[in-house]
């Protein structure tokens, strides 16, 4: 039976999965996470996202697709070999892209959800983001609904509310969710595995970093007025 007032979210227990969570949470009656285990070197996420989802009261569940670490051994999050990139190259994305990521969780959370009734999914994609990476593009996000409800002649939807924030107005939205403090202190966005603050120089916690130094600055403003 469908079910229109739920909604399955790509979760990971990062400061944008989190959001995107509790985003859920506030538009849908009915929330579910389904989280990936892909051979991540930080696999401390998958514990960490379980943990928030049961204190959310929202139904967790993972999955393994690690068989995407063994197709391209090119991304220095599933290499321990390879040494991350600290900036974006002139010519190429950075080496933590891991090709074809966003395209397999959705499609596999959208079959997952199917067999629950579920056809709204919630992804943290987006184009503001440091990486630029193709598989957060909305173009992409557009192109892949349309090709899963033609696979399954289903009608889902999938719903990007970060597509167009930056980290500030990523901030910005979790304060006002209410999950501002939960989180800056325990999610875990670090390349490293490291929660909160992270390791503070892979790309991911510097991103992280200044968007929280702009929000708090423009929180302070607005408080002053």
């Amino acid at each position: 039976m469908k079910q229109q007032d739920a909604a399955l979210v790509c979760f990971s227990g990062g400061q944008d999965s989190t959001t995107c969570l509790f985003w859920a949470k506030k538009h849908f009656k009915r929330v579910e996470a389904v989280c990936f285990t892909y051979g991540q070197k930080h696999a401390l996420e998958t514990e960490i996202a379980r943990q928030i989802a049961e204190e959310a009261n929202v139904p967790f569940q993972l999955l393994d697709v690690s068989l995407i670490s063994q197709l391209d051994t090119h991304c220095s999050l599933t290499n321990n070999a390879i040494a991350m990139d600290q900036e974006k190259p002139a010519d190429n994305y950075p080496n933590t892209f891991v090709p074809g990521r966003n395209m397999v969780f959705l499609t596999f959370a959208a079959i997952l959800a199917r067999s629950k009734g579920i056809f709204h999914l919630v992804t943290g994609v987006s184009e503001a983001d440091f990486s630029g990476y193709p598989d957060c593009r909305d173009t992409f996000i557009r192109s892949l609904n349309v090709t899963l409800n033609l696979a399954m002649d289903e009608q889902f939807v999938i719903h990007t509310p970060l597509m167009n924030k930056n980290k500030c107005e990523v901030w910005e939205l979790s304060d006002e969710l209410g999950v501002f403090d939960l989180v800056r202190t325990r999610t875990l966005t670090c390349y490293n595995g490291i929660v909160a603050d992270g390791c503070g120089h892979c790309p991911a916690c510097l991103l992280r970093k200044r968007g929280l130094e702009e929000y708090l600055a423009l929180r302070a403003m607005k408080n002053e007025e």
